[in-house]
């Protein structure tokens, strides 16, 4: 091969690399940075937002099921989104039934981790609607990757810090040991985080979520992994959620009685009673 000859294929092969590079691949190489930058919280409409509590271990509307797991529908935002799915199926369908809410009228599906109690529902849930996009961390089995799939859903795969649709975010896969992760609603008032289990640390998640959006935290919910930890440890954590200005709290799955009651305490009228029924509206949510 003459000089010529490997000059040229040096500059093609530069140039691939280059394309290569900066090519984007749907939504994952987009940062969450980039992303807010160039939007506008003037455009931000946040009135119609609401979050009903449709799975979880606590009851607060008498008459539908309880059961160990969390799911959340968060309605108002760009899409309607199904958070985690509990851990069975006929919980979890027979709660969105007697709550009037449509599984055929999801957008969106997001799993926190991989959990039976946080995706025991998911199966089912696609018989009833298929065509949803499902947002999973890229930790997941391949086999349960496939048979969602099979279904006929679209997944995404998160890895990074990540915009869902417009002003819902996930803060990409956090923790050392289960990969987590978690969801951002951005509003007027500052950032929502719909937490599944916390196991990479709840203070750790709201620390993450705050510095990715830059924003006021308005209400932290969801599962704290709290239980069974002590009352110094659980003062502890409250404490530094309030140095983290966290307005509105509402803790239920596996957080705990005792946390239940100590942020109860703590946080008076802001704090949020979390059971199956609840619904959280966002005009509500000001002090």
């Amino acid at each position: 091969m003459n000089r010529i000859s490997l000059l040229l294929l040096l500059i093609l092969t530069v140039c691939f690399v280059w394309a290569i590079s900066n090519l984007h691949f749907g939504p994952f190489n987009i940062g969450v940075e980039e992303v807010i930058a160039k939007e506008n919280k003037n455009h931000i409409n946040s009135q119609g937002i609401e979050i009903t509590v449709i799975y979880d271990n606590y009851l607060f509307k008498p008459g539908l099921k309880t059961s160990w797991g969390f799911s959340c529908v968060v309605k108002g935002t760009e899409k309607m989104i199904l958070f985690d799915t509990g851990g069975n199926s006929s919980v979890l369908l027979s709660n969105m039934e007697k709550l009037e809410i449509d599984p055929k009228k999801i957008d969106l599906v997001v799993l926190s981790h991989i959990h039976g109690d946080h995706i025991g529902g998911l199966d089912d849930f696609l018989e009833q609607n298929a065509e949803v996009d499902v947002y999973l961390p890229q930790a997941f089995p391949r086999n349960f990757k496939e048979k969602v799939r099979n279904y006929g859903a679209k997944i995404f795969e998160v890895q990074e810090n990540t915009k869902i649709c417009e002003n819902t975010y996930s803060t990409g896969v956090l923790g050392m040991g289960i990969k987590e992760q978690t969801l951002i609603v951005r509003t007027e008032q500052g950032i929502i985080v719909i937490t599944g289990c916390a196991h990479p640390g709840i203070v750790n998640i709201v620390k993450k979520a705050k510095d990715l959006l830059k924003e006021d935290v308005l209400l932290v919910m969801g599962g704290f992994h709290l239980m069974g930890q002590s009352q110094g440890s659980i003062e502890k954590i409250i404490s530094q959620f309030r140095n983290l200005g966290v307005h509105f709290v509402g803790p239920c799955h596996c957080s705990g009685d005792t946390t239940r009651q100590l942020f109860q305490r703590e946080y008076d009228e802001n704090y949020i009673n979390i059971g199956v029924g609840k619904v959280i509206y966002y005009n509500e949510l000001s002090e």
